[in-house]
């Protein structure tokens, strides 16, 4: 049946005041209550408004309720259902799907008479349903809110219908006062009621009309009723892109308009509303002409230029708002409705400048939260170090990306490109501060693999040379080390390390090297104090006199060093390694950048990066008071990781330029992305472990899952480019593949190879052969198609080493090769020098010399070829253990039953 509308309107509107829009007396139905969004909502909405909501539908749920604060609310398969029950409403409300959105208003419109008001919650209508909901609600006189909308509310009444105006805490949003608002935004409904009430004023009634292309109460109507509203006094009207419901509005009454969404016009889409798609004349920029005109200013008003009349003002930005309406009242004689209510300054609960010195406008001080936010950061500030969520780590990591564009890896945000130009130490700290070390943090670190170096009379070292002698590959040495370096190995240097970080942790105490700090002020118990001592049975170790002796002689500063080492007596070296490794983490601990978990563990991972590169060292270098015939102290005192790697590869302390590629090579092997399998058996061991009980993971089994997963393909494979250049320069007199001035015929000898390789191809073909055989170091699957071809890494490195004024002659040689395997028709475009002939030329240009003297055999090079991969992806293993023992689930590597094939 057609109901009258007010007259002067072109369509019906049966709304003749804002206080109509809202009341006690409203009684509602919900379509589709028991939808997600509608539990959450209609609870509160039914509490708030005293108990408002009569029943609600879902089909199939019938004799089932939604409990709320203020009861429980029935459910019905149906509207009719509801109504035969004696209930009786006169809104409804519809949280149902797009598809739904049209019959549910016809339902409502059909079978209950009583209706007079609809708000559409539901988003992304079809425009031929909006037009048919339109029609029935102006054929059978009902009031139609949104769609795409959070309903509305009044303040005065204590009422709102549909959404979720206000929020979870309506009581301090929906504050009782003079002001009207209209907003194309749900959200920013209630964002600028709370705007407004940091400014004095209060709200009457709340729509938020939402910004679908049908704006069913829209803008024209929210001004009639405001005109015939005794208690508004103001109005705030909000506005996007789109549709011309705003042009010509009359408002009787002081206003401010909020216009957004400039940027908006450069798109050719339609973002966040539907409807927010300017047309033509109805840009932002439009809809502020609209406004400036109707209220008679000459702009825009910001703080800075308070742009005014007693009509109005325009804004573009919502925080700007409470300022220009008490402009506009003051001009009105008009003013707040009650005492601002704070401000909208910036009011930082918690702050944490990473240690940076920040320009005092954004240095901001730190003010009591309120309650009960207050008690929670309490809670949170007594937390030491980040706190990590678990989650299914399966084909996951915290730790290390493959750019698919490139495929350079990154480990903690740093590429590997970068890091191949770091000094070894800086790096191998990487995976477990998640920052490059600086200079202190680098001594530290080379002392304390210097006292783990040396594993004379250790288990480890039997273990080592019992699985050299067997004949294994150099992974299983390491992994047979490795093994031994459990739980009981490092138990003390744990405890020792969880008790200086229980100890220092609310001390105040920031930088772990200002050794200015009061350690005596550190209370020290008897228990405390004989965790960090010697025993009988390490009192003649000598390694714990000489750690100290080597940070002094360095200059090395940290305030755990000074604290143990005036603990009155000889201290053991687990707690000279813990106070080490708790100075590399503090700073990253208390910045949060790392887990208390990963601080604690961090001597684990030092002692395990000692004793497996310590390992590869067979067993006679190992000496009381040497290694290698290099004494102790120059090692403690001197040495870095790159003259321990090389003590390693070759037995001696390297040259300038022999560190350098060895240090670019760890850096490039760092890691190859999550997926490899060496990074997998990482995972997979911490995994069987169970990282949800963190103090059952070994992470030297860890290392052993890594160790087992690599082999003659993955990762002795270094050596099958170092064999390609030992063919290719057989019998030619070459003395330093460093010198470029080394009078080789680089060019004829790729020609001469590329031909061959032609012949070889095609010979391969008439012959049916199944498989040509590959060149190392030549082409990659990733990087082809092209007419000239190239390796990002390959090209990186090569200007690095060009820059420097560099020369390596098996680089030199593959780049030849590259373009005359191209020349002589052996490939169809210029393959890529990878990054494995850079791996290979590198490594053999450091051992050249050495394996020319005699010194190393063909064998001794492809053993230092899977040594030099196992040295940096020992890195990333780390990274990986350390990432899935903090983030990891319980069994999260395994592979689903429904993911598994049998094979017949």
């Amino acid at each position: 049946m057609y109901k009258s509308g007010i007259k002067g309107f072109p369509y019906y509107l049966g709304i003749n005041s804002l206080d109509e829009i809202a009341t006690r007396q409203d009684r509602v139905a919900v379509l589709n209550i028991m939808g997600s969004e509608s539990k959450q909502v209609t609870p509160i909405s039914h509490a708030f408004s005293g108990g408002n909501v009569v029943f609600g539908t879902s089909p199939g749920r019938r004799g089932q309720a939604l409990q709320t604060p203020a009861g429980d609310i029935p459910v019905y398969n149906n509207i009719r259902e509801g109504l035969a029950d004696g209930l009786t409403f006169n809104t409804g409300v519809v949280y149902l799907p797009p598809s739904g959105a049209r019959d549910g208003v016809a339902e409502l419109v059909r079978v209950n008479s009583d209706l007079r008001k609809v708000i559409i919650i539901t988003e992304k209508i079809a425009v031929h349903d909006a037009r048919e909901i339109r029609a029935i609600g102006q054929s059978f006189g009902i009031d139609i809110f949104g769609a795409n909308c959070l309903g509305v509310a009044d303040s005065w009444n204590r009422v709102r219908l549909g959404g979720a105006l206000g929020g979870d805490s309506p009581d301090e949003a929906l504050i009782k006062g003079s002001v009207a608002l209209f907003s194309n935004s749900g959200n920013f409904t209630t964002t600028i009621a709370q705007y407004l009430a940091t400014a004095g004023w209060g709200t009457t009634t709340l729509i938020s009309s939402g910004k679908d292309v049908y704006i069913h109460y829209a803008a024209p109507d929210f001004v009639h009723a405001l005109k015939n509203d005794a208690r508004s006094k103001a109005a705030v009207i909000y506005c996007e892109p789109g549709g011309y419901y705003e042009r010509s509005l009359d408002f009787g009454k002081p206003a401010v308009a909020c216009v957004v969404g400039r940027w908006k016009s450069r798109l050719t889409r339609a973002v966040g509303h539907a409807g927010a798609m300017a047309g033509s004349g109805d840009k932002a920029e439009d809809k502020e002409s609209w406004f400036i005109n109707a209220f008679g200013v000459d702009g825009i008003f910001t703080p800075e230029s308070p742009i005014v009349s007693a009509k109005g003002a325009v804004v573009t930005n919502i925080a700007h708002i409470p300022a220009a309406l008490t402009e506009v009242m003051r001009l009105n004689g008009v003013s707040p409705d009650f005492s601002p209510r704070g401000s909208l300054a910036l009011k930082a609960w918690m702050a944490n400048d990473q240690g940076l010195k920040l320009p005092t406008r954004i240095a901001l001080p730190v003010v009591q939260a309120p309650s009960p936010y207050d008690a929670q950061i309490k809670a949170v500030s007594l937390q030491i170090g980040a706190i990590i969520a678990r989650q299914n780590m399966k084909d996951a990591s915290g730790a290390s990306m493959m750019d698919p564009a490139t495929q350079v890896t990154s480990v903690h945000g740093h590429s590997v490109l970068d890091m191949a130009l770091e000094p070894l130490e800086a790096i191998f700290a990487l995976p477990l501060v998640h920052e490059i070390a600086g200079p202190q943090d680098r001594m530290m670190l080379d002392i304390a693999i210097a006292s783990e170096i040396n594993l004379v009379g250790d288990p480890a070292l039997a273990a080592a040379d019992a699985a050299r002698q067997a004949g294994n590959s150099p992974n299983t040495v390491m992994a047979a080390a490795a093994a031994i370096i459990g739980p009981k190995r490092v138990e003390r240097a744990l405890a020792c390390t969880r008790a200086l970080i229980d100890l220092f942790a609310h001390s105040g105490m920031t930088d772990s090297r200002d050794e200015s700090f009061n350690v005596s002020a550190i209370p020290t118990d008897d228990k405390t104090r004989s965790l960090f001592l010697a025993t009988a049975e390490d009192a003649q170790d000598p390694r714990p006199a000489a750690m100290l002796a080597a940070v002094r002689a360095r200059g090395g500063k940290s305030v755990f060093l000074k604290f143990v080492d005036t603990l009155g007596e000889r201290v053991s070296r687990d707690a000279i390694l813990s106070a080490i490794a708790t100075t590399i983490a503090w700073g990253p601990l208390m910045r949060k950048r790392i887990s208390r978990l990963t601080a604690e563990t961090l001597p684990w991972y030092l002692r395990l990066y000692g004793v497996m590169i310590g390992a590869s060292i067979p067993g006679h270098h190992h000496q009381h008071g040497s290694l290698c015939g290099v004494p102790r102290e120059e090692r403690f005192s001197r040495w870095t990781m790159a003259d321990f790697l090389c003590l390693a590869l070759i037995g001696r302390k390297p040259t300038e330029r022999e560190a350098r590629p060895l240090q670019i090579l760890t850096g490039l092997l760092i890691s190859n992305g999550p997926g490899a399998m060496s990074l997998q058996g990482a995972k997979g061991a911490v995994s069987a472990d169970g990282p949800q009980t963190p103090g059952r993971v070994q992470i030297n089994k860890g290392m052993v899952g890594f160790l087992t997963h690599t082999g003659y393909s993955h990762g002795g494979n270094g050596f099958e480019g170092m064999a390609f250049l030992l063919e290719r320069f057989q019998g030619i007199e070459l003395k330093n593949p460093t010198d470029p001035n080394h009078g080789i015929d680089l060019a004829g000898m790729a020609k001469s190879f590329a031909e061959a390789y032609r012949e070889e191809k095609a010979n391969a073909r008439e012959s049916g052969a199944a498989e040509l055989r590959a060149l190392p170091g030549i082409h990659h699957p990733v990087f082809k198609g092209k007419p000239v071809n190239y390796d990002p890494r390959e090209r990186f490195i090569a200007k690095f080493m060009e820059e420097r004024g560099d020369y390596n002659i098996f680089h030199a040689y593959y780049r030849e090769l590259a373009q005359a395997l191209y020349d002589a028709g052996a490939t169809p475009y210029v393959f890529c020098v990878n990054v494995d002939a850079i791996i290979a030329a590198l490594l053999l240009a450091v051992l050249w010399q050495d394996y020319r003297s005699g010194t190393l055999t063909v064998k001794d090079l492809e053993t230092a070829a899977f040594n030099v991969f196992l040295y940096g992806r020992m890195i990333g293993a780390a990274a990986e253990i350390d990432d899935h023992l903090n983030r990891g689930r319980n069994m999260d590597m395994r592979t689903p039953q429904d993911s598994c094939r049998f094979i017949v």
